[in-house]
């Protein structure tokens, strides 16, 4: 078995919400592999921002001010890959709407408004679903492709609050399967990856410390996950090296959802006894 790191040279890749955090360190990362990359974010300014750093080392990146809740928006950004780099080989849906205020109002579904679950469903299922709807006839058209989609552990867990969030994000695992099922024929390629507790400067900002030591508490691993690590399954999934696996959804989450859900309190317990 090859150790190489994949390659993505000659390939065209896009990636939404990468002006920070996830979409940051994927867009950099699908560029380190030889990818051309469209850097594409709601705010305009930080994708520009993004795609010069990443121009002064070397690779070949494009910011782009894309809102994946208007179409013509989604169908102008696949045009400028198109024109920018001659084709469309790679698409990540990252972008997702964690506005921390509406975060804060994604509460229990009795008290949840509709304007909060209608957002939470614009961007973060129909975008996805608008990016592959106009990027997937490219794809064909040039050979084949692949779309990688950022879902949560969310979407595969029950939680005492972000209802709309996590219904959202099991939708767009749905959606993964439907386009895995009915392109794949077609050189259609489409998984999804679940990421558990990120550490963007976003976790930072919006959730106390007190909640994410519980969420760390619960994570199997010593450390919560970085950018890097959804990114680099990201490249792998883009890569050839995945070339026999569509239909998935793959879980970068240090292991959050693999435990009984008493696991950290009956090593707490053990701890306090020792």
């Amino acid at each position: 078995m090859s150790t190489n790191p994949p390659s993505l040279e000659d390939r065209v890749a896009i990636v939404t919400g990468a002006a920070s955090g996830i979409g940051r360190a994927t867009a950099f990362a699908l560029a380190s592999a030889g990818a051309s990359v469209i850097v594409a974010d709601l705010n305009g300014e930080g994708a520009s921002a993004t795609a010069q750093e990443m121009s002064e080392k070397g690779f070949r990146a494009r910011g782009f001010a894309a809102d994946v809740r208007e179409e013509d928006s989604i169908e102008a950004m696949i045009e400028a890959a198109i024109s920018t780099f001659g084709g469309l080989d790679i698409l990540h849906n990252n972008a997702a709407d964690s506005d921390p205020a509406l975060q804060g109002r994604d509460l229990g579904i009795t008290e949840l408004e509709t304007e909060v679950w209608d957002r939470s469903m614009l961007v973060n299922l129909r975008g996805p679903m608008l990016g592959c709807k106009h990027a997937i006839p490219h794809m064909i058209d040039g050979g084949g492709g692949v779309i990688i989609n950022t879902t949560s552990a969310s979407g595969l867990t029950g939680d005492t609050a972000r209802a709309a969030y996590a219904a959202s994000k099991a939708g767009l695992q749905s959606l993964t399967l439907s386009v895995a099922t009915q392109y794949g024929k077609q050189g259609i390629r489409c998984n999804a990856i679940a990421p558990g507790v990120i550490a963007t400067p976003a976790l930072e900002a919006n959730v106390p410390s007190e909640q994410v030591a519980v969420y760390l508490s619960n994570t199997l691993t010593p450390r919560l996950g970085a950018p890097e690590d959804v990114a680099a399954a990201v490249v792998f999934l883009a890569s050839d090296s995945a070339s026999f696996i569509t239909g998935q959804i793959l879980s970068v989450d240090g292991g959050l959802l693999a435990h009984h859900p008493a696991v950290s309190e009956i090593r707490k317990l053990a701890e306090d006894d020792g």
